[in-house]
């Protein structure tokens, strides 16, 4: 998918939401289990997502699925990843799709990588840290219409840790990153994540790559504030793509669960309209 065709999707639909797929099975409506049980043709991590993905695409432009809630189930998870997308292919071909899986290692590893996800699985994008430096990160720069989502300044309290350190020039290791890194692309193939919860810090981010998408975990259950990230971090073409995950997937325990995952995205939906409406998008 192309910058042009995302904006496109964003301006239709009134809408920079992306549905994260985390589904783990330990926090799936009981009567999704229950079917499996007496079902072995039932592939409840498929199931569960195809009910989500009916019920909330009207209201999202794209869908993660972390490859951690699928590998952890070995072949059948993969198996349940790749139907995912295959599913989304055929039936809401204007989904973004993100593979999260933070991958990146050296050259001829990330080649493969690469190739795992962009010709094997066929997804928009895959997340990929940047820590091993540029020739762990451009395997995945070679193709068309495919995105490098590169870890930046993340949501999780551990990014203090490294991301916030300064050198002596008072440069942080997350600006250091931005910097570099569009030596290697453009941003037509390559966002950045900035976790919600980093707040101010995303008019620093936008003095750097004031043109870039931007992936934003962090909304919802996390609790980053969507009408702080939209007042820092949102460019003429939007410029956010804004994850929620377990807010929606898990808002209902009932057999009524995907009606309100749809409920809670389209609750999310209104809210990204009135967001772009403000900015004259």
């Amino acid at each position: 998918m192309t910058r042009e065709q995302l904006f496109t999707n964003i301006q239709r639909k009134r809408s920079f939401l992306c549905v994260g797929l985390d589904t783990d099975l330990k926090k799936v409506p009981a009567c999704i289990m229950e079917k499996a049980q007496k079902d072995t043709a039932f592939a409840p991590i498929f199931e569960f997502n195809r009910a989500i993905i009916d019920a909330t695409a009207p209201y999202c432009v794209a869908y993660k699925p972390n490859l951690a809630f699928y590998e952890a189930f070995g072949v059948k998870g993969w198996v349940a990843f790749e139907r995912t997308v295959q599913y989304i292919r055929a039936h809401y071909p204007d989904q973004f799709i993100i593979a999260d899986a933070k991958r990146g290692d050296i050259g001829n590893t990330s080649a493969l990588y690469a190739r795992t996800f962009f010709e094997t699985v066929d997804v928009d994008a895959v997340t990929v840290a940047p820590y091993m430096g540029e020739d762990s990160v451009t395997p995945f720069l070679g193709y068309a219409g495919k995105w490098v989502i590169l870890l930046a300044l993340t949501s999780n309290k551990g990014s203090h840790d490294f991301q916030l350190t300064e050198d002596t020039a008072g440069e942080r290791l997350f600006e250091r990153v931005l910097r570099r890194s569009q030596t290697w692309a453009g941003a037509d193939s390559l966002m950045y994540v900035v976790g919600a919860t980093q707040g101010a810090a995303f008019a620093d981010i936008r003095r750097i790559v004031p043109d870039h998408f931007l992936l934003v975990p962090g909304i919802g259950a996390q609790g980053g504030s969507l009408e702080e990230v939209c007042r820092h971090g949102m460019n003429a073409q939007c410029g956010l793509i804004v994850n929620s995950s377990r807010a929606i997937i898990y808002a209902d325990a009932t057999e009524r669960f995907a009606d309100v995952a749809a409920e809670r995205a389209r609750e999310v939906q209104q809210q990204m309209a009135a967001q772009l409406d403000a900015k004259g998008i």
